[in-house]
């Protein structure tokens, strides 16, 4: 009796202590991604972190409303679609956590120091470039190009994120995005699947 006993509480503990060491390694396993959660200083996260979706949190300065989550055209959502799925390489990587901070910051930045051109109806390329380079980053980085009869276009690669818009009179449109899914960083892609 002993000896079944025996074997039966073996038998018994040895598949729930693994299932049990099992569960207490995998609960911690996706729940966070470096760079993608708040800083240790910045504001707590009100969103629950989930494996493979990015967690966002209401930025310094930003407007009011609703917290941002992963949209459609984000990567990380699956398309539904085949013209979807063979042209996701063109739709950009969006920014999350403190990245996104970071891209929104730059885009008033940008904003404030391409405002003054606007006002004076100065779309030259040069001048946009100028202003950009200005702000700090470097000049091999900033392209510029005309935009139709009165408007310029720009991208800026900052290492770190990408910087797309245009200057024109009715405003200044600016994206702070990451990149593109295939690879080519700021350069919007030629080609795909």
């Amino acid at each position: 009796m002993t000896t079944t006993t025996a074997r039966r509480v073996r038998s018994g503990l040895v598949p729930s202590a693994a299932l049990a060491v099992l569960a207490v390694l995998a609960t911690g396993c996706g729940t966070h991604r470096a760079g993608h959660g708040a800083p240790a200083n910045g504001p707590s996260g009100t969103t629950a972190a989930t494996p493979g979706k990015p967690v966002d949190f209401r930025c310094p300065r930003e407007d009011p409303g609703p917290t941002p989550s992963a949209t459609a055209s984000d990567p990380a959502t699956p398309p539904t679609d085949h013209y979807a799925e063979n042209h996701g390489f063109m739709v950009p990587i969006a920014l999350h956590g403190q990245a996104r901070c970071d891209g929104l910051a730059a885009v008033r930045r940008i904003r404030q120091a391409l405002e003054p051109l606007r006002r004076r109806g100065d779309f030259d390329p040069a001048g946009t470039r100028e202003a950009l380079v200005r702000l700090g980053y470097s000049s091999d980085s900033v392209r510029a190009h005309q935009s139709g009869a009165t408007g310029v276009g720009f991208l800026v690669d900052a290492h770190s994120m990408c910087l797309e818009g245009t200057l024109n009179s009715a405003g200044t449109e600016v994206d702070a995005f990451g990149g593109y899914p295939d690879g080519t960083a700021c350069e919007p892609p030629s080609g795909g699947h």
